[in-house]
């Protein structure tokens, strides 16, 4: 079931509870910054690479911040 989060409160809890991050930027911008433990899976790449990167027993949290 997909949710969207709009609080860090939120997303703090989820991490803290042990979701996988998932950032969904190229990988020359995942290079230069990115939340400690996030998966870089690219967005024109995570439906074909999702199941073979993620454990499909946790919950998942995708992001992606574009400073620019």
């Amino acid at each position: 079931m997909a949710t969207e989060i709009h609080h860090r409160g939120e997303a703090r809890r989820l991490i803290e509870d042990g979701v996988q991050l998932v950032d969904v930027l190229g990988a020359d911008e995942f290079a230069q910054d990115h939340l400690p433990g996030a998966v870089n899976l690219p967005l024109r790449r995570i439906e074909t690479e999702a199941v073979s990167v993620l454990d499909t027993t946790r919950p998942v949290l995708v992001y992606c911040f574009d400073s620019a």
